[in-house]
């Protein structure tokens, strides 16, 4: 296997371990039995590992540890605390372990691209090869589900017979309700099997040595000072927005897909629920490819808009057609309009409009409210209102609960459209 071939299962590794359990835990957790604020605790480490790892950690691993083995030892401890997971079912136990796990996983997010820049020829042509793997993973790791995540009950009692029979039957004999919520927990058990797998193959990476370089002993302070150019400001409060949107689209769509139509919902089998929502991903991976041109075309500005209003045409279908499954499958393609429009184009422009030496503080700025920030604001919002939306009669209020992120969107792009001007030429972090 070539360098190139290892980066690119490095990456769809390090993503398939995340995507494997965090649509279907924003259900799973009220199955529990956790309050609201528990809840809120557990979704919350995350991001704030998130914080500590742009701000601490990050720093602190890419100057003392070979990258590799600082990959294996993270995935190796992650995911024993990943499996323990799948068989905790009381609050203290089950946030210490998902803390655990997060402290170490959320560095390896940077140290996956550390070590692919340190062994790739040309990083501008060959990156993104690399980093489709991660995209790619995520989508893997919805499919495993619509086979573990089945009714064996109605399976037989539907008395398949042949091969293809069986495979029809599993797939349209979907788990639902508190059977499906029970079965979560398989989530975690194959997100802690694929960190083990990917501490075993960081063995076989190419060797990266620690970053003795020095640079800046708090490079956070300096990124911090990014926030005096007005439109930077503008534009990390925009992101703050888009990122809590954003969540707010992993904490209710699993929910609101697999509960029934009679309850709110859009009825879709259990096991069929992650496959749905990895529409995304596939449309985010072709919206990649338009991405440049549509730069091109556009300009910042309005690409950014377009990317944060899909959000907002996103809920908008959930909150006023949520009895149209076909419509509500469709329209996730709108998730690779989303992150590719604002989020991949959050981070080009800081790379575009900072210097060098700017750069790395840029990029850490605006990742502290994509993944810390933004994230801790949807966690600590979205169990509160989803337990206030859910009614005595078994009914979740989901057009109230949709409401709220289109809002949030509309507000972030109008925003974004009356008061983000960029210099037009020259990079502003020199002045």
């Amino acid at each position: 296997m070539n360098t190139r071939c290892k980066l690119f299962v490095m990456m769809l590794l390090e993503y398939f371990i995340w995507g494997a359990w965090l649509p279907l835990i924003f259900g799973y957790l009220p199955s529990l039995g956790f309050s609201p604020a528990e809840q809120a605790w557990i979704l919350n480490a995350f991001p704030i590992a998130a914080i500590v790892g742009m701000f601490f950690s990050n720093q602190f691993c890419d100057r003392n540890f070979a990258a590799e083995k600082f990959l294996a030892f993270s995935h190796c401890v992650g995911g024993l605390a990943m499996l323990g997971l799948a068989f905790t079912k009381m609050f203290w136990p089950f946030f210490g372990l998902m803390l655990l796990h997060c402290l170490l996983f959320v560095p390896t997010m940077s140290i996956v691209n550390s070590i692919a820049f340190a062994h790739l020829k040309d990083a501008r042509k060959e990156f993104g090869f690399v980093r489709i793997g991660g995209t790619f993973g995520w989508i893997l790791a919805a499919w495993p589900f619509t086979f573990i995540l089945v009714d064996w009950d109605k399976v037989h009692q539907l008395t398949p017979h042949g091969i293809v029979g069986w495979i029809g039957a599993m797939l349209g004999s979907g788990l639902t309700g508190d059977k499906l919520k029970a079965a979560t927990a398989w989530t975690f058990a194959v997100a802690g099997i694929a960190s083990l797998v990917l501490a075993g193959f960081s063995f076989i990476l190419p060797h990266t040595p620690p970053n003795k370089s020095g640079g800046e002993k708090f490079a956070w302070l300096e990124a911090l000072k990014l926030l005096k150019h007005p439109f930077v400001l503008v534009l990390w409060l925009v992101t703050l927005v888009d990122s809590f949107v954003h969540n707010c689209y992993f904490n209710w769509t699993g929910s609101f897909l697999g509960t029934s139509v009679a309850a709110g919902g859009v009825g879709i089998p259990g096991n069929w629920i992650m496959p749905v929502m990895s529409v995304g991903q596939i449309a985010e991976m072709l919206t990649m490819f338009i991405l440049g041109a549509t730069l091109k075309r556009l300009g910042w500005r309005t690409t950014m808009i377009v990317g944060i209003l899909g959000h907002a045409a996103r809920f908008a279908v959930y909150a006023y057609f949520p009895q149209h499954k076909e419509l509500i499958i469709a329209i996730q393609i709108l998730h690779g309009i989303c992150y590719a429009f604002f989020f991949a184009t959050v981070y080009i422009f800081a790379d575009a409009y900072f210097p060098k030496d700017a750069r790395a503080s840029a990029q850490g700025l605006f990742n502290v409210m994509v993944l810390g920030l933004g994230a801790l604001l949807a966690n600590s919002i979205c169990p509160f209102l989803g337990q206030k939306m859910f009614t005595h009669a078994g009914v979740t209020d989901f057009h109230g609960l949709f409401l709220v992120p289109m809002i949030c969107g509309l507000a972030a792009a109008l925003a974004l459209a009356l008061f983000f001007h960029p210099p037009k030429e020259t990079s502003p972090a020199t002045h």
